[in-house]
């Protein structure tokens, strides 16, 4: 969808700090005006030495036949069009604005329904997952459980693409030469994430995630969600997973209506980005 991109970088910008277990997002409420930041504005924002800093940013802006729309981008600035977890923290700061216990929220991947899962914890459908290979996407038809790529790799499509590695120790790779270098595979025209999974028992693993123009995060909810899919169809799990990622735990629970994502929230602080 295109979006209009009128908010520059000499325009004083509120925003809001948020992390769903040290994935951490800069939100901007554009509800009133319906303005996005240019990528420029969206770079220099993620800046962590010169800027905020973030993993996403996700703009909050008027819904049509839901809650509220949410447009996200990467740290380079580029848009990305599924962000679980500030999807999730997005969803908490509308509750406790508004008192409701569930919500509809619109993304460019799906109309994604979200509620209060109790004790502060909240509770997304990521929709289904993107089995196809020309709905991930990918470039040729091959098998998305077994992509031709050194290590066996599993694709799947979550409103963005990821490539699922399945690993004895995920601790023991080098991440951040394996993320880059997978990131711009030539079967992946969208680049995609990647995941690391190093498999407990049937219902718990443990995650390492490389994101798509962010690099390194401490967790993400579309790629725990991809994980939790690629290892079900792998035959490695179940369905209802306990997900371990180095920010903390998620559980997410692969349903027949989409794959569910449930975990914590935290709206850190308020601020006003100036340029």
């Amino acid at each position: 969808m295109e979006h209009q991109q009128n908010l520059g970088q000499s325009i004083p910008l509120p925003f809001m700090k948020m992390h769903g277990l040290g994935n951490d997002f800069v939100v901007i409420d554009s509800r009133r005006t319906g303005a996005l930041p240019d990528a420029a504005t969206v770079a220099a924002i993620a800046d962590r030495h010169r800027g905020v800093g973030f993993d996403q940013l996700a703009v909050i802006l008027p819904g049509e036949n839901a809650d509220a729309r949410l447009v996200f981008f990467n740290a380079d600035g580029s848009l990305s069009a599924a962000c679980g977890n500030a999807t999730r923290c997005v969803a908490r700061f509308l509750m406790d604005e508004t008192g409701a216990r569930a919500l509809r929220l619109a993304t460019d991947h799906a109309v994604l329904a979200a509620e209060d899962a109790g004790d502060r914890l909240t509770r997304v459908n990521m929709g289904a997952p993107v089995l196809d290979w020309a709905g991930i996407p990918l470039a040729e038809d091959v098998d998305t459980l077994h992509l031709p790529v050194p290590g066996d790799p599993v694709a799947t499509g979550m409103g963005n693409p990821h490539m699922t590695f399945f690993v004895p120790d995920a601790a023991a790779v080098d991440l951040e030469r394996f993320g880059p270098a997978h990131e711009h595979h030539p079967l992946y025209p969208q680049r995609t994430n990647i995941e690391l999974v190093q498999v407990v028992s049937p219902d718990e693993i443990i995650l390492r995630i490389w994101e798509r123009g962010t690099g390194i995060t401490l967790a993400s909810g579309s790629c725990s969600c991809a994980a939790v899919v690629a290892a079900a169809r792998r035959g490695l799990t179940g369905r209802r997973v306990r997900v371990n990622v180095p920010g903390g735990v998620l559980e997410i629970d692969w349903r027949e209506d989409g794959v569910w994502m449930t975990g914590p929230t935290a709206h850190v602080f308020d601020g006003v980005w100036r340029g």
